[in-house]
């Protein structure tokens, strides 16, 4: 806007100087936010190559299916190409899980909780899985996934998968409303995440799509909550949504984790028809 402003504005006058003024102090506040994303120091540190123990490693792909997508082999192919030790998908109904039951072949440890109201979820692990909970935090039709997983070198991990519900009135899909007495469903529901993680005592990865970017105030608040630590920053902005706009994206989907978690490899996958991109992030537990 301030470019095509400065390129069309005819005379400059205080009404012009205060709009170019105001553009210029919107393209700071908004780069203040986004700056440690872009150029700042990585919170979730890397690991090289030599320092990899392959015992204790664990790659996670988490995709928002969108749940009137019908492409089931796209997702099912880059499934097949990155080959991830977990897949968690959002958005399913029975007609997505019934297309992803090719995957327990591969992927025999399994959560699902199929809907038709945008918030169905699914889990297929490689992994052994234990002390597995399908929670509802605060919606009674918005389920988030708990586990624990246990990795080769027989250490454990805390998986929580989440995908609170969007911040915009819906007649179809669950309202971010909040039940009786709760102004704000979603940042309740991940500062309960929040406090589960904080009692832990072991590592914990918190993924899924949020419905917001990771420095909005609920983030931020759930991750002080938690203790927990946004792998992106650093690393870049790895805009996730939307998939279907060549200009307008954002990054919603996110993994978030605690002390002892280093990152092998942090990337976006293909599209697969969703208006999200699939995320894959592979970690160290230590």
């Amino acid at each position: 806007m301030l470019i095509l402003f400065i390129i069309i504005n005819r005379k400059w006058n205080t009404g012009s100087v205060a709009l170019t003024v105001g553009l210029l102090a919107s393209i700071f506040i908004h780069f203040s936010f986004i700056s440690s994303y872009l150029i700042g120091d990585k919170v979730v540190p890397s690991i090289s190559e030599s320092e990899i123990n392959k015992e204790k490693t664990v790659s996670i792909l988490i995709t928002n299916v969108l749940i009137k997508n019908n492409d089931f082999n796209k997702l099912l192919d880059v499934i097949k190409e990155s080959n991830p030790d977990i897949v968690l998908a959002m958005e399913v109904n029975t007609e997505w899980v019934n297309e992803l039951q090719s995957l327990k072949d591969e992927y025999p440890n399994v959560m699902e909780y199929p809907l038709d109201n945008a918030y169905g979820m699914a889990l297929y692990s490689k992994l052994p899985l234990s002390q597995n909970k399908i929670q509802f935090l605060n919606h009674s039709k918005v389920p988030s996934f708990n586990t624990l997983i246990t990795l080769p070198s027989g250490d454990s991990f805390k998986f929580h998968g989440v995908h609170p519900v969007a911040p915009f009135p819906s007649d179809k899909y669950p309202e971010n409303i909040g039940d009786k007495n709760k102004e704000n469903q979603k940042e309740v529901a991940l500062e309960k995440i929040g406090e589960m993680v904080k009692k832990e005592k072991v590592p914990s990865i918190v993924a899924g799509d949020f419905n917001d970017v990771s420095w909005s105030n609920t983030s931020r608040l759930f991750s002080s909550s938690g203790n927990l630590k946004d792998v992106r920053i650093g690393r870049g902005l790895f805009n996730t949504f939307d998939a279907q706009s060549m200009i307008m994206r954002w990054p919603l989907d996110h993994f978030f984790v605690t002390e002892g978690i280093k990152v092998i490899d942090f990337k976006i996958l293909p599209k697969i028809g969703s208006d999200h991109f699939p995320l894959l992030a592979k970690f160290q537990i230590n």
